[in-house]
C-alpha cells in the first residue's frame, strides 16, 4: 500500500496545475530524497553499475567453477582455457582500470552538472497542462505520462543512441586495421567469451565505447538521475550477460533481446569477427546493413548439439562411467519391451 501511495499522484495536484501562474515560492518545495539516504542518486548512478557488473559477472564465474549449468554452457571448458589468450588476471585488471576511469570521469560531470531544480517537474506539467494539452485530459493522465510515460520515451531513445553509437564505432574498429590491431585487438583475445571479460577493453576503447557512449546518450536524453542509474546499470548487465557463455533457459536478457550470448558468441569467432557487430540490445543495426551472419539460427542449433555432446562426457566423468551404463541400460529395457508384448500376444 505504501508503494501505491509512494507512485499515485499528490492531492494538491489539480490545485497546483490550475493555478492562472506557477510560482515557485507558493509551493514550498524541498529536493527529491535520495533512493538511499547519505547518496545523491547522481553518485549512485556511478556506483550502481559497477556493483552490478562484479555481482552479475561474479554469478556466472560460480556457475562456471562449480559446474552447476554445464548442459547450457556454449563452449567446453577446456576451449576456454586453450583458446583464450588472456588470463583472468589480466582480465580483471583491465576492467578494473576501466571502471576507475569511469568513476573519476562520472564524478567530474557529476561536480560540474547543476542539481535539478526542487518542482522542476511541477512547473513543466503545468506548462503541458496551459498550453499544450485539451482541457478534457485529466490531471492524472498528465501525472502519469510526464512522470513514467514520459521516462519510458527517454530511455527508449538513449537505448537507440547507445546501439547506434557502439554499432559504428564497433564497426570501424573493424573495418580499420590500425584501429583494429591498436585498440579492439585486445577484446578478442577473448575467443571463448565470458563474464568478467566483458568489459576487457584497452582503456581507449573502454572509454568511448561504453563509458562516453552512455554518457552522451544520458546527456542528450535529458535523463534526470535515477534515468541514468537504469540506464546504466541496465546497459551494463545486459553486456555482462552478452558474454557470459552460457544460454540459461530463464535468463530473460536472452529471452527478450535477439542479440543475445550466442549472436555475440560468433562474432568471437574467427569466421564470424566481421560480422554481428551490433550491442547491447538488438540487432537492427546488423539487418540493414548486411553484417548480421546468415546462419545464426543454424549456428544455434549446432551449439545446441556440441553442448549435449559435451555435457553427456560431462556426466560420464562425474559419474565415472555410470552414466553410459545406466543408459544402455534404458535403452535395452526400452527396445525389449516391444518384444515382450508381442510374445505375451
Amino acid at each position: 500500500m505504501e508503494t501505491l501511495a509512494y507512485l499515485s499522484p499528490p492531492k494538491n495536484l489539480s490545485t497546483i496545475l490550475s493555478q492562472p501562474s506557477f510560482l515557485y515560492d507558493k509551493l514550498h518545495l524541498s529536493p527529491r530524497q535520495d533512493l538511499i539516504p547519505g547518496i545523491p542518486d547522481g553518485i549512485l548512478a556511478l556506483i550502481a553499475p559497477i556493483v552490478a557488473y562484479w555481482t552479475y559477472a561474479t554469478f556466472f564465474h560460480i556457475i562456471d567453477v562449480y559446474e552447476l549449468a554445464e548442459m547450457y554452457r556454449i563452449h567446453p571448458s577446456e576451449e576456454e582455457v586453450s583458446r583464450n589468450k588472456a588470463s583472468l588476471r589480466d582480465v580483471i585488471l583491465d576492467v578494473v582500470l576501466q571502471h576507475i576511469i569511469q568513476s573519476i570521469f562520472g564524478l567530474a560531470v557529476y561536480k560540474l552538472d547543476t542539481p535539478p531544480r526542487p518542482g522542476q517537474d511541477w512547473e513543466q506539467m503545468w506548462v503541458l497542462r496551459h498550453n499544450y494539452l485539451p482541457p478534457y485530459v485529466p490531471d492524472a493522465v498528465l501525472y502519469y505520462g510526464y512522470m513514467y510515460g514520459f521516462s519510458v520515451l527517454k530511455l527508449a531513445a538513449a537505448i537507440t543512441f547507445v546501439d547506434t553509437w557502439q554499432y559504428w564505432l564497433h564497426r570501424i574498429m573493424h573495418m580499420n586495421k590500425t584501429l583494429y590491431r591498436r585498440f579492439h585487438s585486445r577484446h578478442h583475445r577473448l575467443y571463448v567469451p565470458y563474464a568478467y571479460g566483458a568489459l576487457y577493453n584497452d582503456p581507449v576503447e573502454g572509454f568511448l565505447l561504453d563509458t562516453a557512449g552512455t554518457g552522451i546518450a544520458g546527456f542528450i536524453t535529458f535523463l534526470s538521475p535515477r534515468e541514468t542509474i537504469f540506464l546504466y546499470t541496465f546497459a551494463t548487465l545486459k553486456t555482462v550477460d552478452d558474454h557470459c557463455g552460457y544460454r540459461l533457459p530463464f535468463d530473460l536478457f536472452q529471452i527478450i533481446f535477439p542479440n543475445n550470448s550466442i549472436y555475440h558468441d560468433i562474432h568471437h569467432q574467427n569466421w564470424g569477427i566481421k560480422n554481428n557487430f551490433s550491442q547491447p540490445f538488438f540487432t537492427i543495426w546488423d539487418r540493414w546493413f548486411g553484417t548480421q551472419y546468415k546462419f545464426v539460427n543454424e549456428y544455434r542449433d549446432l551449439q545446441e548439439h556440441i553442448t549435449l555432446s559435451k555435457y553427456k562426457e560431462f556426466l560420464e566423468k562425474k559419474t565415472g562411467g555410470r552414466y553410459s551404463k545406466h543408459k544402455s541400460g534404458s535403452q535395452k529395457e526400452e527396445s525389449l519391451t516391444p518384444v515382450e508384448s508381442k510374445k505375451e500376444q
